[in-house]
């Protein structure tokens, strides 16, 4: 027995290419539309069995506004989001909204249609490998592009952090001698080790890398802020 739907997806060409595949099929789609943040509205208006809501962006916060609110004026409407390879941050939201499946956006016609089927008798509609993908990913987190930063600034002892602060402000050595109050030979000598442990050849290139990897915003926030904004 098909299944009475509808397919909403921020991009109408998605949506209505998967509507005209799922009528093929047998189902009966009541209407396929974007934008999602629409979705809302048309459902409630028009209370199908299932909704296929689409996105691209399953961990924006408030991306899933729409299904909180389906479930709450027509809980009887089973959702299922269809979306990207999901983070654990994605599919936590969705399901928190109260979506009861997630099915990626290059699924196979077939798989949709399982995962609508049991989405309409009730049942969490999410396969396996993505469920084993989400848990191993909370398990065991990839590494994020301000990881480096976060490595590198554990490198450098408190001092060689104020180091690299002010020579990413551009200050020589004779500036950061009389803002450290210490010798200039002293300063020379916290430069060198700066650059020697972050593996750059310049100060120059320290300061694009702190840059580059986050380490500058995360030094400035961690240091204690004197009348000058230096430590």
């Amino acid at each position: 027995m098909g299944v009475r739907l509808m397919v909403i997806d921020d991009h109408r060409l998605l949506a209505e290419a998967l509507a005209s595949a799922l009528k093929l099929r047998g189902h009966r789609v009541l209407a396929a539309a974007a934008p999602t943040s629409g979705a809302a509205e048309l459902v409630v208006s028009r209370a199908p069995e299932v909704c296929l809501f689409g996105t691209a962006t399953p961990a924006e916060p408030g991306t899933f506004d729409p299904i909180v609110r389906i479930g709450r004026e027509r809980p009887q409407v089973a959702v299922v989001v269809l979306g990207p390879v999901p983070s654990p941050r994605g599919i936590a939201a969705a399901f928190a909204a109260g979506a009861v499946g997630y099915v990626r956006h290059d699924e196979r016609i077939e798989g949709v249609e399982r995962a609508m089927i049991k989405a309409r008798a009730g049942e969490a509609a999410v396969v396996p490998q993505l469920l084993r993908g989400a848990f191993a990913e909370l398990l065991h987190p990839a590494v994020q592009p301000d990881d480096e930063g976060q490595r590198l600034l554990q490198m450098l002892t408190p001092r060689e952090v104020e180091v690299l602060v002010r020579v990413a402000e551009g200050e020589d050595t004779r500036l950061i001698a009389a803002g450290m109050g210490i010798a200039p030979s002293t300063a020379r000598t916290h430069v060198q080790r700066v650059l020697m442990k972050l593996g750059v050849g310049s100060r120059l290139e320290a300061a694009a890398l702190a840059a580059r990897t986050g380490l500058l915003d995360r030094a400035t926030a961690g240091m204690p802020q004197g009348p000058d904004g230096l430590a």
